[in-house]
């Protein structure tokens, strides 16, 4: 397992490595499995090894808002976050498809902050990158019409899974981007007669 640590990691030092292997707790999801739900007090921090999550916000009235996703060599930021506060979480976090986990108590946390350089340098360099995801994320919403942005929407998913047929349905995109499914649907069709997408039944094939 400490090889594959090292693959997954590889900015992680040796010594730190073997404080994973000693103290860490390992844990697996299914596909669709809920691992963080909004409101749930959070004492680990997660580290990912295997498969993609999901992360979106849950709205008062059943909406959902797609935030990013997690792949392995990352974290979770608001975790990390959550944890050292002793806050519950604002997020909802969900098994794209089987999920293998590295979850970090809180004392380990702490205690790697202090100990091993290369433990503080991930937990910066992951801060500032979800950051920039939110940022980016506001961007579209504050300053971007529908049309553009569902295809930014589109291509962070093509982005996550490195793939060019995204399994998404109309009405998933609206509840994600708080729309109706009228309107992704009139959109998608607009898109696809300017051959940036290509509509099957419940998947997307897009070409950028």
């Amino acid at each position: 397992m400490e090889d594959s640590i090292k693959n997954i990691f590889p900015t992680f030092s040796n010594e730190l490595i073997q404080e994973i292997e000693n103290n860490a707790i390992y844990q697996s999801y299914k596909a669709g499995d809920v691992i963080m739900r909004t409101g749930q007090y959070i004492n680990n921090t997660v580290l990912v090894t295997k498969g993609q999550i999901k992360i979106y916000r849950e709205g008062e009235n059943g909406g959902e808002f797609f935030m990013y996703y997690l792949q392995p060599g990352q974290a979770c930021a608001i975790s990390m976050i959550c944890a050292t506060k002793s806050q519950t979480s604002q997020i909802t976090a969900k098994a794209v498809d089987d999920v293998e986990l590295i979850m970090v108590p809180l004392a380990l946390m702490e205690k790697w902050m202090m100990h091993y350089h290369s433990w503080y340098e991930f937990v910066i360099f992951t801060y500032r990158t979800r950051f920039e995801e939110v940022l980016e994320v506001i961007d579209s919403i504050a300053f971007r019409a529908m049309d553009e942005r569902l295809e930014f929407y589109l291509k962070r998913h093509a982005a996550a899974c490195n793939c060019k047929e995204l399994s998404l349905s109309h009405q998933e995109i609206a509840t994600e981007l708080n729309t109706s499914r009228e309107v992704i649907s009139r959109l998608l069709k607009k898109m696809e007669q300017r051959n940036l997408v290509k509509l099957h039944r419940n998947l997307i094939e897009v070409n950028f």
